[in-house]
C-alpha cells in the first residue's frame, strides 16, 4: 500500500486589494424547497457579515449566478446533471437570495459552467479594478465554488475560501474540496479571521480608471 503524505504548502494571506467573489447564491441552491437546494441560513448569514465588510471598505463585490436561457448553453454540463435544467433565466431559482441581494451598482454575472472565470469578463474585471486577491464564497463548495477558486489561482489571485460562508448539499464532499483546497490552490480561513483582516484594510473611492471598469465602485488601496 502506498503511504499518502501531506505536500509542503505555504499560507497565501490576503493582499492588499481583495474582491468578494460570491458564487450562486441563488434560491436554487438556498431554498430547501429547490431541487437543487438545502437548508443554508447558516451559510447565507456568514456570507451577509463578510457582504459587510466589503461593503463597509468600498471594495468590489461580484455576484456570480448560474441560469440558462438558450438550449444550446452548457449542454454536456446538462447533459451530466439534468437537475440544472430548473436553473432557467428568470425562473425562480435563479434569483439571488434576498438575504444577500446586490445593492445598485454591484457587478452581477451570469455563467452557464462551474467557473466564474469561464468565459465570461470577470478576470478582466478584477484586473480593471487592481485586484490582487479574491475572497470566494458560495455554492456548492465542491462545484462552482472550488471552479471559482482553482481558476482565480491560475488567473494570478491570491485566493481566500472562508469555511462558513461555502456550502454544499453533500457534507462530505464539502469537507473534502475544502482540504484540497487549502493544501493547493488557497487558504481556506474561518469568516471570524477573514473579518479579522478586511478591517485591518485602508480603502478609499478614488474616480475610475480613463478605459473604464464595469464593477462598480472603484476601490484603490494605500
Amino acid at each position: 500500500m502506498t503511504t499518502v503524505t501531506t505536500l509542503p504548502n505555504q499560507t497565501l494571506g490576503m493582499g492588499r486589494r481583495p474582491a468578494l467573489i460570491i458564487v450562486d447564491a441563488m434560491l436554487g441552491f438556498t431554498d430547501p424547497a429547490s431541487p437543487l437546494g438545502a437548508d443554508c441560513n447558516d451559510e447565507i448569514a456568514a456570507i451577509r457579515q463578510l457582504l459587510d465588510a466589503f461593503r463597509s471598505k468600498g471594495a468590489p463585490i461580484i455576484f456570480t449566478t448560474n441560469a440558462y436561457a438558450h438550449e444550446n448553453e452548457a449542454r454536456v454540463f446538462r447533459r451530466k446533471l439534468p437537475v440544472l435544467n430548473h436553473l432557467r433565466s428568470g425562473g425562480p431559482w435563479s434569483s439571488i437570495d434576498p438575504r444577500v441581494s446586490p445593492l445598485p451598482g454591484e457587478r452581477i454575472i451570469n455563467k452557464t459552467l462551474p467557473s466564474a472565470f469561464f468565459d465570461t469578463s470577470l478576470r478582466w474585471e478584477l484586473a480593471c479594478a487592481d485586484v490582487d486577491t479574491a475572497v470566494v464564497v458560495g455554492f456548492s463548495t465542491s462545484g462552482c465554488v472550488r471552479a471559482t477558486a482553482v481558476d482565480a489561482m491560475q488567473a494570478g489571485f491570491q485566493v481566500l475560501v472562508a469555511r462558513e460562508a461555502c456550502g454544499d448539499r453533500d457534507r462530505a464532499a464539502h469537507e473534502a474540496n475544502l482540504r484540497d483546497l487549502d493544501l493547493k490552490y488557497a487558504d481556506v480561513v474561518a469568516v471570524e479571521e477573514l473579518l479579522k483582516m478586511i478591517d485591518h484594510l485602508s480603502i478609499w473611492v478614488k474616480p475610475a480608471r480613463e478605459f473604464g471598469c464595469s464593477i462598480g465602485v472603484e476601490a484603490w488601496w494605500a
